[in-house]
């Protein structure tokens, strides 16, 4: 019987870019579920852009994902335009791909599954960024293991 593990998949680092905070999210090594990570607090950019560098090098990350804040009519608004420019500044600075997802109403899912959790509103403020980071990695893993599945 052959009991050699698959060759694992590389971390993915997941993020849901906001202005205050960046929610952070990684993967498993074989890309299966996206865990919660943390918060980082966003400084200036050339700080915060090196911070996620060094996240990338700390977990192995060979890619990131980027929620990229649609309008509910799939246009980019301010707060979409502001996260393209980190990214830009992001691919400046690192060589792993990074991938913008369509992270539309996850905070909102995140809201309600907290909620439904139990957890208070105190709580509640302190996790959604990392939730919705967490939303928006395993949406990307899904959809990829899922069009894997179909070729």
């Amino acid at each position: 019987m052959d009991t050699t593990l698959a060759s694992p998949v590389a971390r993915i680092l997941g993020l849901d870019v906001g202005e205050k905070r960046i929610g952070l999210a990684l993967s498993d090594p074989m890309g299966f579920t996206a865990g919660p990570l943390g918060v980082l607090e966003r400084k200036d950019v050339e700080t915060t852009a090196n911070a996620v560098k060094r996240l990338v090098e700390k977990h192995q990350a060979q890619a990131i994902v980027v929620g990229l804040p649609l309008t509910l009519r799939g246009s980019k608004g301010p707060q979409a335009q502001r996260v393209h420019s980190f990214v830009l500044e992001l691919r400046k600075r690192l060589l792993v791909p990074i991938i913008m997802e369509d992270e539309r109403l996850t905070t909102v899912q995140g809201e309600r599954a907290l909620r439904e959790a139990g957890a208070s509103r105190k709580q509640r403020k302190a996790a959604i960024d990392q939730v919705a980071a967490q939303l928006i990695l395993q949406a990307y893993l899904d959809r990829n293991r899922n069009s894997a599945l179909l070729e």
